[in-house]
């Protein structure tokens, strides 16, 4: 999720898609795929030495940011528009979200694993973020904001939203600035394999719907 690439690809593959049974097998051995710059069709997967974590109880938003939503009225919805997020997040200048990971997600997304938290106000798509639910782990894959401070409102939405339904792991792959500003930190491979296997051996969670 706003990837910086500090570990090596650990293998290439050229396809249009990518099995679901695929996916799943890899997430749930720590794998995860990104489309190859400049190609449409090709992928890297990676398997970080080290892992970025949104840990779930030490996660802080900015008070500003909390202040935003309440003056704006921002809300949640959650999968009301996959499609909207996911192009959204791989509109910019360079993107590892190419046509195979597009065709991919969107197919998880209609088997009910890949799933979207987006920032509404009032009929308008303000930003969001989409990942891949498994037991009770959220693999966040990017985030995207068409306002300001919209990709931070998703993260806070996010948040909630995981802590209400009971979520144990929130992998967002990578450290970077931006996402240690809310208290992402890097874990060792051995400490995240750990979680991991915790998240897979738990219950498939329902995702959809917001809590009462």
């Amino acid at each position: 999720m706003m990837h910086s690439k500090s570990s090596e690809a650990c293998s290439r593959q050229q396809v249009e898609i990518i099995a679901p049974e695929l996916i799943m097998e890899a997430y749930a051995e720590g794998y995860f795929p990104m489309g190859k710059h400049g190609s449409e069709t090709e992928i890297e997967w990676y398997g970080a030495r080290k892992r970025g974590i949104m840990p779930l109880d030490e996660v802080h938003i900015p008070r500003r940011v909390l202040r935003r939503i309440r003056s704006k009225n921002y809300h949640l919805r959650i999968n009301h528009n996959f499609t909207g997020v996911l192009e959204g997040c791989a509109d910019r200048n360079s993107t590892w979200i190419n046509t195979t990971i597009h065709n991919t997600f969107a197919h998880l997304h209609l088997q009910g694993y890949a799933h979207s938290v987006e920032v509404w106000r009032e009929d308008k798509l303000c930003g969001g973020l989409y990942g891949l639910a498994i037991g009770t782990g959220f693999f966040a894959e990017s985030v995207f904001q068409n306002e300001p401070e919209c990709m931070k409102i998703a993260l806070h939405f996010c948040h909630q939203h995981l802590l209400q339904k009971q979520y144990t792991l929130w992998d967002v792959q990578f450290f970077n600035p931006f996402l240690g500003q809310f208290g992402c930190r890097e874990i060792s491979e051995k400490a995240y394999l750990t979680m991991l296997k915790s998240a897979m051996d738990g219950p498939h969670l329902d995702f959809n719907g917001l809590p009462g």
